[in-house]
């Protein structure tokens, strides 16, 4: 089933109707937009039971699409660059969350309701098959070999990987209630992966040998994790430590400090430009929501990448638009500006780094 397209210039941004392929409106780029969602399925919902924007993600070998997962709504979102939008029900229950394609343009999404996997076609938004794999999958990442899909099982408290052959072997953590959430690809040829409870980050080879490093800052609550633009390093967020860390191969772990915006502000999720600049989120955590503000995008120059603890960092903010977001993933799209989700607000948005133009060809940075 695929709804029709519903181009966003029909839906407003705070402020005033916009459409998505507007920039700054004659003001300095760069800048910030975001755009409501109108799920199907919210008018039938409560507005309690809304807010289910999570994550996103594009074909870096020839997308122009982005593609968005809402677990509540049991649904994909298909965003073009222009703004129309194509909405891809799953299965009733079955809550998508993590969402990746792999080097071929396959496309696979956790669906962490049904406990299982499922290879999506990119033409028709539909389930091409579905792989059981006895866990509740949340974050999903592709192997470095580009085909191998990669699974966290988050309260299971094991990482997973699928074999060519459909068959899913599940890697237990030595971690009690580590509850792993995000897993990506490193340079060094394994797989890295959070720990949120566990305040560790986990590496696991392709074998399932299972290695963790704790985390200096207690209680940091380590949420996305991104592959280094160029050195066999990676870098993660945390969320209640409001610090971004970057643990090299052998799993030493050097963290900078993100300024905070007031006193219970958090962070989200973290990705590199195609310049080598760190951008993460930062937002009013909701579950301590007094005093109320604003919710931020934050760029941090690219000397981090060679930045030591104490070193001065060029840190840049832009406020977001709405409030109340609940941020929680960001990536640089095809259009090579820099895409990000609000998870409570239903709303997708987008940092417009050249004002009015789009460039020609898509990032290739991890």
């Amino acid at each position: 089933m695929r709804i029709a397209a519903i181009c966003l210039s029909a839906l407003f941004l705070t402020g005033g109707a916009q459409s998505a392929e507007q920039g700054c409106d004659g003001y300095p780029a760069p800048c910030v937009r975001d755009f409501a969602i109108p799920y199907p399925a919210m008018s039938t919902m409560s507005g309690d039971m809304r807010g289910s924007t999570h994550e996103l993600t594009f074909n870096r070998k020839d997308g122009k699409t982005l593609w968005i997962t809402a677990p509540m709504y049991d649904s994909i979102v298909e965003v073009a660059m222009d703004g129309a939008m194509n909405f891809h029900p799953m299965p009733a229950g079955s809550m998508p969350h993590g969402i990746s394609f792999d080097s071929a343009g396959r496309l696979y999404a956790s669906l962490e309701g049904a406990g299982a996997v499922a290879e999506i076609d990119p033409a028709s938004g539909a389930i091409k098959r579905q792989i059981a794999v006895n866990a509740d999958p949340h974050g999903l990442g592709i192997g470095p070999d580009g085909k191998t899909v990669w699974f966290t099982g988050k309260s299971k408290n094991t990482v997973g990987r699928i074999l060519g052959d459909g068959m899913v072997l599940n890697f237990p953590l030595r971690t009690v209630d580590a509850l792993p959430i995000y897993i990506a690809a490193g340079r060094d040829g394994h797989m890295w992966f959070t720990e949120l409870t566990g305040n560790k980050i986990g590496r696991v080879t392709a074998g399932g040998e299972i290695s963790e490093f704790k985390i200096p800052t207690e209680d940091s609550r380590p949420i996305a994790i991104v592959q280094d633009p160029s050195a066999y390093a990676m870098w993660f967020s945390e969320e209640a430590g409001n610090k971004v860390g970057r643990i090299d191969a052998q799993g030493v772990i050097t963290e900078f400090d993100v300024p905070k915006s007031q006193v219970n502000s958090i962070l989200a999720g973290l990705a590199f430009d195609a310049a080598g600049n760190l951008w993460v989120q930062q937002y009013v955590n909701q579950n301590k929501p007094e005093p109320e503000g604003p919710d931020f995008i934050i760029r941090i120059g690219k000397s981090i990448l060679k930045a030591k603890p104490g070193d001065a960092l060029d840190i840049t903010t832009f406020e977001v638009p709405t409030r109340k977001t609940v941020m929680h993933r960001i990536v640089q799209g095809p259009d090579m500006n820099m895409w990000f989700t609000e998870l409570k607000a239903d709303r997708f948005g987008r940092v417009v780094l050249k004002d009015g133009r789009h460039a020609r060809s898509a990032s290739t940075s991890p």
